[in-house]
């Protein structure tokens, strides 16, 4: 019996990205037996694919209700409460679930017996790469803050020496030196600014340096251990509280700060107050790719772009959507390496003592796996009693 992946189109508002592209699923189609994949019509309009592309690369174009009648769903963002009704008892759904801001989801697929692999929930070991979606999309999000940036900066980035006069470079600050953060800081110091880079996390002054930025050190120390996947965890309270002050001296010589700090499954930590916006530069930009944790800066609204003290302040929600024919591209790999892996025999099998499946694996067998979002769905419980 042949091995069905469905690819609907994303409804997510503002959503372009697609899970499987046509060259991907070509490859999926060339190395698994008897594999059928169902996109639904018009999935990949908004990443550059049309149903042309799909049809040419051996999928099958159908509508709606045919491409959620699939073995395997493929999606990029949460299933809405619509898609979620339309999964059934031993169907996988695989794809972004943001399990520790919407647990009550994973519920809802425990319920309705759906085995669920969150592509946020794979493990960062080596064996894993060539299926951190979130290391591949957290790579766009700041390259684009950083174009952001540069196209919103009411001055030049690079050194400029004119008939004029010299034109000095624009000072880039950086918070948060993890995936999102170093490839912020690369595309700042490409595009010819000066960029300064900070972290609560000693280890990263290595990798911060090695883009040729320089490191920020705060006359307290105040360094976080890493957990096991390499996030910071969580600062004590005192030291949390002081940070922003700390930085403040270093806001204010900057004429861009993008902002990456993030604490999984927590919000996000404040490392700029209203006073550091006030004492920067009119003109200057802030981007804060924590709007959707929160926001690292006081001010930030999330999905807005305000000003406040004259200054630009941007809480983008999904900036790899805002590139979606390489972020579908990306993404897609990734979630064909996670079909892949689970495969035995052709057909999806996944062994659940593996650390990759044992660790993505959010709901199996009609119950919540992932521990974390049990605790939060207890919580919930004990809340509405």
């Amino acid at each position: 019996m042949a091995l069905t992946i469905g690819v609907p189109r994303e409804t997510e508002p503002g959503e372009t990205r697609v899970a499987l592209v046509p060259d991907v699923a070509d490859r999926l189609l060339a190395t698994v037996d008897d594999l059928d994949i169902r996109v639904e019509e018009g999935a990949g309009q908004g990443a550059y694919h049309t149903d042309a592309d799909y049809d040419a690369a051996g999928c099958s174009v159908v509508g709606r209700d045919a491409t959620f009648d699939a073995d395997i769903i493929a999606k990029v963002a949460p299933p809405s409460d619509d898609e979620v009704d339309r999964l059934g008892e031993g169907q996988v759904l695989v794809g972004f679930l943001s399990p520790l801001e919407r647990p009550e989801t994973a519920r809802a697929l425990a319920d309705r017996g759906v085995t669920a692999l969150a592509m946020e929930l794979v493990p960062r070991i080596s064996r894993a790469q060539k299926l951190d979606a979130l290391s591949a999309m957290s790579s766009i999000g700041g390259y684009r803050a950083a174009i952001g940036a540069a196209e919103r900066l009411p001055a030049f980035f690079p050194l400029l020496t004119t008939a004029a006069g010299t034109v000095r470079p624009a000072r880039v600050l950086v918070l948060g030196a993890g995936v999102a953060g170093l490839q912020a800081i690369a595309t700042a110091k490409r595009l010819g600014a000066k960029v300064f880079g900070y972290d609560i996390r000693e280890p990263t002054r290595e990798e911060v340096e090695s883009l040729g930025a320089s490191f920020v050190e705060l006359e307290v120390d105040i360094e976080a251990d890493q957990d096991e996947s390499g996030y910071a965890e969580q600062v004590e309270k005192e030291k949390q509280e002081r940070q922003p002050e700390l930085l403040q001296p270093h806001l204010a010589e900057a004429d861009v700060v993008i902002s990456t700090a993030l604490i999984p499954g927590q919000p996000a930590p404040l490392l700029i107050n209203e006073e550091a916006v006030a004492a920067m530069d009119p003109g200057s930009v802030i981007v804060d790719l924590a709007a959707p944790n929160g926001g690292n800066c006081a001010l930030t609204e999330t999905g807005e772009e305000i000003v406040a003290h004259n200054v630009q302040i941007l809480g983008p929600t999904n900036l790899p959507a805002e590139m979606p024919v390489h972020a579908s591209e990306l993404y897609a790999k990734t979630v064909a390496a996670m079909i892949e892996e689970g495969l035995e025999a052709d057909a999806f099998a996944p062994d659940f003592d593996d650390e990759i499946f044992a660790e993505s694996c959010l709901t199996r067998d009609g119950t919540v796996q992932n521990d974390r979002v049990r605790r939060l769905l207890g919580t919930a419980e004990e809340a509405k009693a």
